[in-house]
């Protein structure tokens, strides 16, 4: 049965989350345009998408880069626009703050708040002006509570919190629906970001929550929680969806 219609942009599109709302989206009657920097792994996921039924665009994007964020918005909106947002790509280089690890602040800093507001400026005018559209940011429980060793990486997360509920609000006068999407842990690669090995350990050691055995949240389970929000009638806007595994308490 087709529930969604339109265009659906995904960041982060190559893996985890990304991938896994892209099939999700293309199954349930969306055309999906896929951008991350690593284009090999989006090429299969088109693939697949495409042997499937789907409609699959591709393009190589780095969310940072300011100017190739605005022209794939420009070229999205020749052909017609973005009705759906997924605004997924981020990682999380874990580190205490004593270690000083700027570089990694940065890029954090960069992805996760930068890139996100560089990608909502290039498709709001246009759903603006279509007075039609909804944007899903991904953000983390790590939006909602600190934890040691992530005072960066919250500190975004909470950002992309902010940002999404000021947003929804700006955006009621003008139809678009905006939504936070706040998973707990998720076996997905983000843990491989982490540098720093103490951290990376006690992330991903004997029971850490990214541990093989862990019983966390799937990738899959998050974008079923997407398509949720997403087909809910116009006059409903989810605004924030906090999602956990059954085993985490914070």
């Amino acid at each position: 049965m087709t529930i969604l219609s339109g265009r659906a942009w995904i960041t982060g599109a190559s893996s985890g989350i990304g991938a896994a709302t892209a099939k999700i989206l293309a199954k349930n009657g969306a055309k999906v345009v896929l951008s991350a920097r690593r284009t090999e792994q989006l090429e299969l996921l088109s693939q697949e998408i495409e042997r499937a039924g789907g409609q699959c665009v591709i393009k190589a994007l780095d969310v940072t880069d300011r100017e190739a964020v605005a022209q794939l918005g420009d070229e999205l909106e020749t052909m017609g626009g973005v009705d759906i947002l997924i605004n997924n790509a981020g990682l999380m280089p874990l580190s205490p703050m004593l270690e000083g690890r700027v570089d990694e602040w940065e890029r954090m800093i960069d992805v996760n708040i930068k890139g996100l507001l560089y990608v909502i400026h290039a498709v709001l005018p246009g759903m603006a002006k279509r007075k039609h559209g909804h944007i899903v940011n991904i953000g983390s429980v790590a939006g909602r509570f600190a934890f040691k060793g992530a005072a960066v990486y919250c500190g975004t997360k909470f950002a992309v919190r902010a940002i999404s509920d000021s947003l929804r609000r700006e955006a009621i006068e003008y139809g678009v629906r905006v939504t936070d999407i706040e998973p707990g842990a998720v076996a997905t690669e983000l843990a491989d970001s982490i540098k720093h090995e103490a951290t990376k350990e006690a992330v991903t050691g004997q029971g850490g929550f990214y541990a093989p055995d862990a019983n966390i949240l799937q990738a899959e389970d998050i974008a079923s929680a997407i398509l949720y929000v997403l087909s809910q009638p116009d006059r409903v806007n989810v605004g924030e969806l906090l999602i956990r595994p059954r085993i985490q308490e914070l």
